[in-house]
């Protein structure tokens, strides 16, 4: 790995020089005739090489990327920790630029593997991060339904991240996905812990006394619908199950002690199903 900074030929030599690598003046011309310096960490293949293959690979290797994973579920809160240790960014910048650029505080950034080079910058990190990931949104939505609207495309969003929090694995989001739907449809209110893990309550266990005095829109114990903007960052899967949604009249799970949850339309049977999980 080398690292190429930012500035003209003449500049980025005498860097180079300052860092014990053996550069003339008319190394400047050779470059310049090759072509332009990749700037920041580039992978340049091998740690011993004659110099005009250095001169060559100085000006033909690509960025040095490093991949960083958004785990579906997870709050950008934690995600930007991530980032700013992985790339060794400021994380304060980090936090500025995304509420500069980002639309809504969650559900902005899809939830997948991205690479970005070393030696990015903030800022360029979170509009690569959200135009990559915007343009994805776009394409979900066209293929789905033929065309992108916003405000609908930001309810499924919502409706993905409760159901992401909510489901134990992919199989399960569908049927998540279809108790929500029935509750509302019934006037109920969701009453879920996984809607109070947002932002930095990502990985806190949900208590009564939080419950309790949690006063933001994200307590669906407090109100009813949906939050009012989605609580992490989701998968297709989480979404494809907001929009499809399985067939049934089940009004309530939990889950058990085999791992997995227990679905009944009745109150008296979540009873049983509870005690079971608990005993």
């Amino acid at each position: 790995m080398l690292y190429v900074p930012q500035g003209n030929i003449s500049q980025i030599i005498t860097h180079l020089k300052d860092k014990k690598i053996d550069l003339t003046f008319i190394d400047k011309y050779i470059i310049r005739f090759i072509g332009y310096p990749q700037q920041g960490w580039i992978d340049i293949g091998a740690s011993k090489l004659s110099h005009a293959d250095f001169l060559y690979r100085l000006t033909k290797s690509k960025a040095a990327l490093v991949e960083v994973t958004l785990i579906p579920g997870e709050t950008t809160y934690f995600f930007l920790n991530e980032l700013s240790s992985q790339l060794n960014l400021n994380r304060q910048k980090l936090q500025k630029y995304f509420d500069k650029y980002a639309p809504i505080r969650e559900g902005a950034i899809i939830a997948e593997t991205y690479k970005l080079p070393l030696g990015i910058t903030e800022k360029k990190a979170i509009k690569i991060l959200l135009y990559r990931s915007r343009q994805q949104m776009i394409r979900w939505s066209k293929k789905i339904f033929g065309t992108f609207e916003e405000k609908k495309w930001l309810h499924f969003v919502t409706l993905a991240s409760v159901i992401q929090k909510e489901a134990a694995s992919i199989e399960d989001m569908a049927m998540v996905s279809s108790v929500i739907h029935n509750r509302i449809k019934k006037g109920m209110r969701l009453q879920m812990d996984g809607t109070l893990n947002y932002g930095k309550y990502s990985h806190t266990k949900i208590t009564a006394k939080r419950i309790k005095e949690d006063a933001s829109g994200y307590n669906t114990y407090k109100y009813g619908g949906i939050p009012p903007y989605p609580i992490c960052n989701v998968s297709i899967d989480a979404i494809k199950a907001a929009i499809f949604p399985a067939k049934n009249d089940f009004l309530y799970f939990v889950l058990g002690k085999d791992g997995k949850h227990h679905y009944t339309r009745y109150y008296s049977t979540h009873r049983r199903n509870i005690a079971n999980a608990t005993d």
